[in-house]
């Protein structure tokens, strides 16, 4: 799988023509989306975002801010080939900030595989990555903002090696990814840049034993 990360400028500065299964954007590449003004058609920011999928023949995954009736949230638009498949918004909201929480954790099925989507903060909260991972993703698309030196690099690394799960982040100025194993695979500031990401599904037996859990059988009628 071919990931091409653009990490600067915004949607319509981007040329296309990268030969890519997947595209990702961080947030300030589409900014503000009103989904009232988008319904109304005076905007077309999901509309330029299905597009661009539909031109490169991939997956395009957009960060961006939407706005439903004053509520904000962080979120990431996901579309192929022309079609919008869903929007993703950030699960967990954080001492109160004006970005609201979504709706569960979403993985999106393409032709590129199972994408699952984790949203700017929620790489905070391990639990997302491992609800990716039991639900069968394939990889998880981190779309974040500005980077805090360095802590995103050790949670996709700890993150990909917890869940046997490829992480890879699209940060403003910024992209990386680790693989299943935990190890740093890319890094770099450039825009646009590009990774490909080998497949790997591997699993294993893990048995623990636990005190207690003791169930009674019912005698036989």
């Amino acid at each position: 799988m071919r990931i091409c990360f653009v990490t600067s400028g915004d949607l319509s500065e981007y040329e296309g023509g990268t030969q890519a299964d997947v595209v990702m954007f961080p947030f300030q590449a589409l900014g503000e989306v009103s989904y009232e003004r988008e319904l109304k058609g005076e905007t077309s920011l999901f509309e330029d975002v299905a597009i661009l999928s539909k031109t490169g023949r991939n997956v395009v995954v957009c960060g961006c801010y939407t706005n439903a009736r004053g509520m904000k949230r962080k979120s990431a638009v996901v579309a192929e080939r022309g079609r919008i498949l869903g929007v993703s918004d950030m699960y967990n909201r954080i001492d109160g900030s004006e970005y609201r929480c979504g709706a569960g954790v979403k993985i999106f099925d393409t032709k590129a595989g199972k994408l699952g989507i984790v949203v700017a903060e929620d790489l905070y909260f391990p639990q997302v990555l491992e609800t990716l991972s039991v639900c069968g993703a394939d990889i998880a698309l981190s779309v974040f903002g500005e980077l805090n030196e360095g802590l995103e690099r050790t949670l996709i690394r700890a993150g990909a090696f917890f869940y046997g799960l490829p992480v890879c982040m699209c940060a403003y100025g910024y992209a990386q990814a680790a693989d299943a194993a935990g190890k740093l695979r890319f890094a770099s500031p450039k825009s646009p840049c590009l990774y490909d990401l080998e497949r790997e599904q591997e699993y294993h037996i893990v048995e623990t034993r636990k005190r207690g859990f003791f169930l009674k059988r019912r005698n036989e009628y």
